[in-house]
């Protein structure tokens, strides 16, 4: 009888064009040996080109759908992506607050690549408030992680800043993504037995035009390699690799932005990765 892999849940929007979003998702928790279930937060109009509508699902029927899935598995870990509304946003939030599931990682989607408002005002109150607290790990890149804190975040040492406010908004862990820097920077700052400590993750930028869903790749890497009972550490490392092969292994569709190949390990032989890791021990 075959093992049961571990079922990770992803909470996102639905993408058409299978970029990002809960469809992108599932072939990402398809590629890390886990089963995917998932929970649709909106509907969009979008392909490669960009997003030119975005229609938010009842916040009933995600409640609904959060506990239905909560009661017939057994959830290892649970990936938040776009939330759009506030209903949306405090209908998950007041679900997970309740039921205690492992793993919780949260991808702050507030805007998208093109440009297009992925989540209220008032949502994003909701997702520092409520749902930032209860996330094993948080995954803002530079500019989500300028606007939850209200500060410029630029460089490694910006990187370092946002991570400490992100901490004192009651985030246990935190990944601030920098692959829109010249050199391609994560810093990790994490909860230890000796307190915090950041580990910084390099990569040479890639120059392609495959690269949309990258933030929800990562993410959804992360929360399957916390389902297998990953440290984080090595969690962000394997997941910053698996987002560079697949970019390195996509193939243009298209006539905008094209996505990674996020099941690029199942046809093909794997490249190797350039990501390396750094760690330090943060002074507090």
């Amino acid at each position: 009888m075959a093992i049961t892999p571990p079922v990770v849940m992803t909470v996102a929007g639905y993408d058409p064009s299978s970029g990002a979003g809960v469809t992108a998702d599932i072939k990402t928790i398809a590629a890390h040996d886990c089963y995917g279930i998932s929970c649709v937060t909106a509907l969009t109009v979008q392909s490669t080109q960009g997003v030119r509508r975005v229609a938010p699902v009842d916040a009933a029927i995600i409640t609904e759908t959060l506990e239905e899935l909560a009661a017939d598995f057994a959830i290892e870990a649970v990936h938040i992506g776009m939330l759009g509304t506030e209903k949306v946003a405090k209908a998950v939030a007041e679900f997970l607050a309740k039921a205690g599931l492992p793993h919780i990682v949260l991808d702050p989607i507030l805007k998208s690549s093109s440009g297009a408002d992925l989540l209220d005002p008032a949502g994003t109150r909701i997702l520092i408030e409520k749902l930032i607290p209860i996330a094993e790990l948080v995954t803002p890149n530079l500019d989500e992680a300028a606007a939850l804190t209200g500060f410029p975040v630029t460089n490694l040492a910006e990187m370092r800043e946002a991570a400490g406010r992100l901490h004192s908004l009651g985030a246990a862990n935190v990944v601030v993504t920098g692959g829109h820097l010249d050199k391609a920077i994560d810093l990790l700052s994490f909860e230890t037995g000796r307190g915090l400590e950041t580990e910084t993750f390099k990569a040479e930028r890639q120059r392609s035009n495959s690269t949309h869903g990258t933030g929800c790749a990562f993410a959804t890497a992360l929360a399957c390699h916390l389902a297998h009972g990953r440290g984080l550490p090595e969690a962000v490392l394997l997941s910053k690799a698996y987002v560079s092969a697949a970019i390195a292994n996509a193939y243009p569709v298209g006539h905008g932005i094209g996505p990674v190949h996020h099941l690029y390990r199942a046809g093909q032989r794997r490249r190797g990765s350039s990501a390396v890791s750094e760690t330090e021990h943060a002074h507090s």
